[in-house]
């Protein structure tokens, strides 16, 4: 929580001046990646594989190898389409998913106690299992999902 004095400064210094200042950056993409998310969410019928979230503009296709590691192929078995929450609980190893495609939601999320995201988001989570793709040879490679799985084991 922020206090009233912190709040006074941040007000005042969210001026014009701060609101227009611009940075031209340079992006690195990779050129695959438009393809991929495209032929995963069109396997998954256009919707998370954990909350079934249909609308297309907050969902990602994660990969389950990260494709800067040799094994993180663009293929689609390596990957799953998931909503911008589930994409970065993945990413962050709060939640994993199991060569048995159910979710495991790591230990202390699941005791924490905070607002209904957490509990409906992620919580609720916690031992279902996946949307899989149609057609089924799309589904996640189990071998893949057990490493990451051991990727997410290991910081619980």
């Amino acid at each position: 929580m922020i206090s009233w004095t912190q709040y006074k400064s941040l007000v005042r210094d969210s001026g014009a001046e701060s609101r227009r200042a611009y940075i031209t950056a340079v992006v690195k993409q990779r050129l695959h990646q438009r393809r991929f998310r495209e032929r995963v969410l069109l396997a998954y019928r256009e919707q998370c594989a954990c909350c079934k979230l249909r609308h297309v503009e907050l969902l990602d296709a994660a990969h389950i190898i990260a494709d800067s590691k040799p094994e993180g192929i663009p293929a689609v078995t390596n990957g799953i389409a998931l909503c911008k929450l589930h994409h970065a609980a993945f990413d962050a190893n709060l939640m994993g998913i199991r060569p048995d495609y159910i979710i495991e939601v790591r230990k202390d999320v699941l005791e924490e106690e905070d607002g209904p995201m957490l509990l409906h988001g992620l919580k609720g989570m916690d031992k279902r299992k996946i949307i899989l793709p149609i057609p089924k040879r799309l589904s996640p490679d189990p071998s893949l999902l057990e490493k990451r799985f051991q990727e997410y084991r290991a910081t619980g």
